[in-house]
């Protein structure tokens, strides 16, 4: 493999940090690692696909649910290899990230996925009653993490319960009287997709400690994960 397009930050931050020559093209949305030198082909949401294709890729990188299927099937349908991901769960993480480096990319599998195993691996069993969290994505209007999702998983073997993670949708949208009332012990705000701070969200659960997380230990999965263990339990006593 010489020539790859990634449309997806966590994959790109992968792909650079194994063999960065690799990528052609990448997201506008790629921030990780900084001063990457590839074209940027626009979001992760609309690509511009046109200029994806003219950039004659041998593979385009992109996930289930960051990318559009139509986006994509305009690639297959020119010919070009597309490895679609699927991750929702750190396992899923993990056999993925060796799936795009490994068996898409023809690398050889990086020191960092091995390192980054370890690190959860190597993580005491969360404790028996774990802490209910309320876990906003977004607000006007409020989203919250829901099911099945990457982050709910880190999140559970830390020892937190995302309380909405049995709800019907994965990022569902539920009023701020109901988040303040759900018996949760503490809310958890990332700093992405929206950029929760200090000073934006934490007053908008009066009766709850907040914990402020870096949303890529969070929500990405690549060689960030190898630190995420150690980050994120910092964050969360």
């Amino acid at each position: 493999m010489e020539r790859v397009v990634s449309l997806v930050p966590s994959l790109t931050e992968a792909v650079a940090a194994t063999a960065p020559g690799l990528l052609v093209g990448v997201t506008d949305w790629c921030s990780h690692p900084a001063g990457l030198a590839a074209t940027r082909i626009g979001g992760t949401k609309n690509p511009d696909t046109a200029a994806v294709l003219a950039l004659r890729p041998d593979l385009v990188l992109a996930n289930e649910e960051e990318n559009r299927a139509p986006d994509l099937a305009v690639l297959h349908e020119a010919g070009i290899e597309v490895l679609v991901t699927g991750i929702r769960t750190l396992d899923q993480a993990f056999a993925e990230l060796h799936r795009v480096l490994v068996t898409g990319c023809g690398l050889a599998r990086p020191r960092w996925l091995d390192e980054a195993e370890a690190a959860w691996a190597a993580l005491p069993p969360p404790r028996r009653e774990p802490r209910r969290a309320i876990v906003p994505i977004w607000r006007r209007p409020w989203m919250v993490l829901g099911r099945d999702t990457f982050a709910g998983d880190l999140l559970a073997r830390l020892g937190i319960r995302n309380v909405y993670a049995d709800h019907a949708d994965r990022y569902p949208r539920i009023p701020l009287d109901e988040l303040n009332a759900a018996g949760a012990d503490l809310v958890v705000l990332p700093d992405e997709p929206y950029r929760f701070t200090a000073a934006d969200g934490p007053e908008a659960f009066p009766g709850l400690p907040a914990a402020l997380v870096d949303g890529r230990y969070l929500t990405w999965y690549g060689p960030s994960l190898a630190a995420a263990p150690a980050a994120l339990r910092a964050a969360l006593r």
